[in-house]
């Protein structure tokens, strides 16, 4: 048993965990990060396009209150508006203070961070380095955290996993600590600690097939919600317009391609239909991700949908989209320079997940969430350029609330909490989970319907596991969401219901 009753323990070591544990040092308070691999292989360093930030160098007159609208907009009115107002309020701040820890963000004529466009924003205000923005950031702030590691302040337990959380005997919903079990040995670890903070990342483990790290399983999440934990949103899954099958997953053909003049066309017989351009001219191939997500699956299902990139000049293939044509050449032996890009839809990102007011804390208190696994900043659609953001100022938020918190927090772990809190536990088997993993992506996807939604439910109700029971309450969100909004669209019920303007909350 590990007694670090001062500390703060932060499970997730990517962008929102990184963040968190700096904010901790910066507020004198000294934190452990948990986590099952190095931060080099959290799933923040795949972003790619960029980060958003209202910096108006483009002479657009773009504001923070502009960035504020167009998320909310975006959202469909989901997200909570304070937390939002906070975030893009905080947005410049956050990318210049990056750019002074290190990030190689491409840059203007006057030394500051270049901006393009991104999909459903008018204004540039995304700033990026090539087409490997999350890549950039990830490593600034891992140097930035080794510092902190030299001085004792913060204290790294790489290739350990979350088990479960602690209680007070006082109060089964006070969180004093966690279990946490090392990934060579199996050993349990007892941490009591002032604050917990989860940054665990998205539940791409219940599809499997998606964009994201393998490394996302989503356990931790589900056991949370075994726990008392609140979920919110879950219905809410993006799907990204633009990716290609790849190594049994889906790859990445980032926005920052149409940001920069990529076209999104389809083989009409042998013409080119440039159907987004057609049906959105105002805003095009950047419409925002749940309408061109939905135009592409609709399209696809008629005539091969492709990206075509063939004719950006050179400079900003090597300069601004580097990133992307190696991929292409490396993984699916294709120069995007030469030949335009089969694309479809795929799972991106979860803008539902943990519940948690503006101050980042679940209902279970002493407990905090940041990042993708935390449902707070994105509503029912996430901006393009808003989840390194979300990620960031989410992290320092959590960081910053958990520290205040734990002045005051003087519970201590109940002495049965080790047998109590794992007892209940359900793990799920491999075949099980790919029963559930082929089930989700079946009824959850780009368009749903109360048929397939209702077949799917009662196959998930069938399968044993903590996982399968977070998989039964995202499929009971989406069939109780009776209307399209976001990137939850219903065959069934296509239009958007004034009455369904609010947040969808589960707890088991």
């Amino acid at each position: 048993m590990r007694t670090d009753k001062e500390k703060i323990l932060i499970t997730g070591s990517g962008l929102a965990g990184l963040s968190a544990a700096l904010e901790c040092a910066l507020n004198g308070k000294e934190s452990i990060l948990i986590s099952s691999a190095p931060s080099q292989r959290a799933q923040s360093v795949m972003a790619e396009g960029g980060i958003n930030a209202a910096l108006d160098t483009k002479g657009e007159s773009d504001s923070p209150e502009e960035h504020f609208q167009d998320t909310l907009k975006a959202g469909c009115f989901l997200a909570d508006a304070r937390a939002v107002r906070g975030m893009t309020e905080a947005a410049p701040g956050i990318v210049m203070s990056l750019k002074d820890m290190g990030v190689c963000f491409n840059l203007d004529e006057n030394g500051d961070p270049d901006l393009r466009n991104f999909g459903g924003q008018k204004k540039k205000r995304t700033a990026y380095a090539k087409s490997d923005t999350g890549k950039q950031i990830m490593t600034a702030l891992t140097d930035e955290v080794r510092k902190y590691e030299a001085s004792g302040m913060i204290t790294r337990f790489m290739n350990h996993s979350f088990e479960t959380l602690l209680f007070s005997d006082c109060d089964r919903q006070v969180c004093t600590g966690c279990l946490i079990r090392d990934d060579y040995t199996d050993e349990i670890l007892r941490f009591e600690s002032s604050a917990v903070i989860i940054a665990t990342g998205g539940m791409h483990g219940l599809f499997g097939n998606t964009t994201g790290s393998r490394l996302n399983t989503g356990d931790a999440v589900a056991e949370l919600f075994r726990l008392g934990a609140e979920i919110i949103n879950p219905e809410f899954i993006q799907y990204h317009p633009t990716t290609v099958s790849s190594g049994g997953k889906r790859m990445l053909i980032s926005e920052a391609a149409r940001g920069e003049g990529g076209r999104l066309f389809a083989m009409k017989e042998s013409d080119r239909w440039y159907f987004m351009e057609e049906k959105y001219p105002e805003l095009g191939n950047l419409m925002p991700r749940d309408i061109t997500a939905r135009e592409i699956w609709r399209t696809g299902k008629k005539y091969p949908v492709f990206l075509d990139m063939t004719h950006l000049p050179d400079d900003i293939m090597e300069n601004k989209l580097s990133g992307i044509v190696e991929d292409c050449i490396t993984y699916l032996n294709l120069n995007p320079r030469k030949e335009p890009i089969p694309v479809e839809p795929g799972i991106h990102y979860f803008m539902g997940g943990l519940n948690a007011g503006r101050n980042h804390m679940t209902n279970i208190q002493g407990l905090f969430a940041a990042g993708e696994c935390c449902g707070l900043y994105h509503g029912a659609n996430r901006l393009g350029g808003n989840s390194l953001l979300g990620a960031v100022y989410g992290g320092r938020m959590a960081g910053k609330n958990a520290c205040d918190y734990s002045e005051h927090n003087t519970l201590t772990a109940g002495s049965d909490s080790f047998y109590d809190d794992l007892s209940g536990k359900c793990t799920i088997s491999d075949k099980d989970r790919v029963l559930l993993q082929n089930t989700l992506n079946k009824c959850m996807g780009v368009v749903r319907s109360e048929k397939e939604l209702q077949e799917g439910l009662e196959i998930i109700r069938g399968i044993e596991g903590d996982a399968a029971r977070l998989g039964e309450a995202l499929c009971a969100a989406a069939l109780e969401r009776r209307e399209s909004r976001g990137a939850h669209f219903r065959e069934d019920y296509p239009d958007t219901r004034e009455s369904f303007c609010k947040s969808t909350v589960l707890r088991r």
